[in-house]
């Protein structure tokens, strides 16, 4: 089978995406390096930064991955061995630098003598979080399983609609998305109306925002994007600019109200377990029709980190941070030497960055490529 992929060229406008969201996971990560337990309100808003870093990313796998999906119902490949192949491409992109990761962290965990989780097998089929808050050991890994599953799951439900219509088509492709949605709301209320009785006991982020079970729909809202580019790409193009300041104007006001109010979980549970992500995934997709009709070809830094985006943000944080962390301790450190510091957090994590894109990651992906030529 000829592989199918979202473009031909690269989009610009989605490598700015890409670049802003692990830039905006850096620099939250840097605060939890040099202030580890501040409380000063610009810290707390930096911090907040990775919250909408991964929230990016979300979205943008939606609308790339809900893309290919959509190119193989159009070219009616869409047999569960056309299926098995999509995973498999998926899987060659993200699983070899995950387990090398997890490999590390290990080896770390065993240098550094700290605490490795005692289900650490949950790692490698990624179960760590499926249903529950996941161990403090291998953090961002949270995200690339709530990833995988999304993976999983569309194919399975357009392989499942496929046994009672004659041909897949976008209904069948839109149907699939919303069951998703649907679905994943309503795990959201079972989730909220079980909670509400132990809320001296709850941590909204590690228990819902880090947990599949509750997140998978923001990774469908993409797929949205995805449909309305394939099959109503005059529409998409036309409300580009309104829905770019619509969307932007709704992140907006969404978390000046947040941040005016000081409302967080612990005194407005409902918003947040049921409708903030959905609403923030919303707002983030609706910036999408601008950004991907940004086609301008370049070879800028911003592509640059756009590719090392994958390794970035899985070697800064457990690589990078922990080890700064257990190496120096910053807690009365001055603030020349903290600047030092966040200098060597940064520099060393874009070498590490590099490294790891351009002799294993890209080796694995060119070697995706030509298993179909």
């Amino acid at each position: 089978m000829k592989a199918i992929t979202t473009y031909k060229h690269r989009i610009f406008g989605l490598d700015v995406v890409r670049a802003i969201a692990i830039l905006l996971i850096l620099c939250s990560h840097s605060t939890i390096l040099l202030f580890p337990n501040s409380e000063a309100t610009l810290v707390k808003f930096i911090q907040f930064f990775g919250t909408i870093g991964v929230d990016i990313f979300f979205v943008l796998s939606g609308f790339l991955i809900g893309t290919i999906l959509i190119k193989h119902i159009e070219s009616n490949q869409i047999k569960p061995r056309h299926f098995v192949q999509f995973w498999v491409r998926r899987w060659l992109r993200t699983l070899p630098n995950y387990y090398l990761i997890l490999v590390i962290n290990i080896g770390l965990a065993f240098l550094y003598k700290t605490e490795i989780p005692n289900q650490l097998f949950h790692y490698f089929f990624f179960l760590q979080n499926g249903f529950h808050p996941m161990p403090d050991f291998f953090t961002e890994s949270w995200s690339l399983t709530i990833e995988e599953f999304a993976y999983l799951l569309g194919p399975i439900l357009l392989m499942l609609i496929a046994l009672f219509v004659k041909r897949l088509n976008k209904w069948s492709f839109l149907i699939m998305t919303f069951i998703v949605i649907i679905a994943f709301i309503l795990s959201k209320i079972i989730f909220h109306f079980n909670t509400i009785n132990i809320i001296q006991d709850f941590n909204w982020s590690h228990s819902l925002r880090k947990v599949v079970i509750t997140r998978i729909d923001s990774i469908y809202y993409g797929f949205i994007g995805a449909f309305l580019s394939m099959y109503y790409t005059t529409f998409w193009n036309k409300i580009k600019y309104k829905s770019f300041i619509l969307g932007s104007l709704s992140f907006v006001i969404i978390h000046a109200i947040i941040f005016i109010n000081k409302l967080n979980p612990d005194n407005y549970l409902q918003f947040f377990n049921i409708w903030y992500l959905p609403l923030v995934s919303i707002s983030i997709l609706m910036c999408f029709p601008l950004v991907s009709n940004w086609k301008k070809q370049t070879n800028s830094i911003i592509t640059k980190i756009s590719l090392w985006s994958y390794s970035l943000y899985l070697v800064n944080y457990s690589i990078v941070l922990l080890t700064f962390k257990h190496i120096v301790n910053l807690e009365h450190s001055s603030g020349i030497f903290k600047l030092i510091i966040l200098i060597g957090f940064w520099s060393i994590s874009f070498v590490l960055s590099y490294i790891l894109y351009t002799y294993f990651e890209r080796p694995i992906i060119e070697f995706r490529n030509n298993l179909n030529n």
